[in-house]
């Protein structure tokens, strides 16, 4: 069998180191990274962010990102927990009907 010259990885995407530019744009990406985190690790607010992914992303894939933010509860920790509890009000209110 012939040993291949390609560099053996073991995470398929490994995780940027904290802090870099390029750890701040995989965090705004991520869903369950909210803007308080962020700001919390690297110091950066929610507008730096924006202005961030404004210049290192294409200006399709920004708009993506926005619409996608505007539409997603989870990247602020009080909407994701306003959510969360309101999720827990219907499954508790269905686990009672169903009884």
């Amino acid at each position: 069998m012939k040993k291949s010259h390609r560099p053996i990885t073991r995470k398929k995407n490994p995780e940027p180191k904290i802090g870099s530019k390029d750890w701040i744009i995989w965090a705004a990406w991520a869903d369950r990274i909210t803007f308080e985190d962020i700001k919390f690790l690297t110091g950066k607010t929610e507008s730096d962010v924006i202005k961030i992914m404004r210049r290192t992303l294409e200006p399709s894939s920004f708009r993506l990102w926005r619409k996608r933010i505007k539409s997603k509860s989870i990247k602020h920790r009080k909407k994701f927990e306003y959510s969360r509890k309101l999720i827990r009000k219907k499954i508790k209110k269905n686990e009672i009907l169903n009884w």
